[in-house]
């Protein structure tokens, strides 16, 4: 079984302008009401610290293109038991917008057990973390 969640949102600023905001990772706690902060260095290859509403877990990055896209791929205790890999996505559209895709693809063991809470509070979560970070943007320019 496989689930998957797809979010996006059109923000009014260039894709430098929101890479900027979404890779400043110390300033999550000021804006972002779902990803309350990201630890360690935020590279290629690098298992990172990511702590969500209750939950902390340590993901291995996937992806990392500048200004393009941040993928990485969690394991909930043991790999095979549930599964997320997330991903940030930005594209760039006319007139100065960007287009911020956020998704998540869930596998694993428990995903039967999960996919009431991932349909409601998981997908409200993303879709917070999107309008907050469409507000910080557009606020900051």
């Amino acid at each position: 079984m496989k689930k998957e969640i797809n979010t996006s949102i059109i923000i009014n600023a260039s894709t430098a302008r929101v890479w900027e905001v979404l890779t400043d990772f110390e300033n999550y706690h000021q804006w972002n009401p779902f990803i309350k902060s990201i630890e360690g260095t935020v590279q290629l290859g690098n298992t990172i610290k990511v702590t969500v509403a209750g939950a902390s877990f340590k993901p291995k990055v996937l992806v990392f293109a500048e200004m393009r896209e941040l993928k990485w791929l969690g394991h909930f205790l043991v790999k095979g038991l549930f599964d997320g890999e997330h991903c940030f996505e930005l594209q760039k559209l006319s007139y100065g917008r960007t287009r911020f895709l956020h998704s998540e693809k869930f596998h694993g063991l428990l995903l039967p057990l999960m996919v009431k809470k991932l349909d409601t509070e998981i997908f409200a979560g993303f879709e917070a973390m999107n309008t907050a970070l469409k507000n910080r943007v557009e606020r900051i320019i």
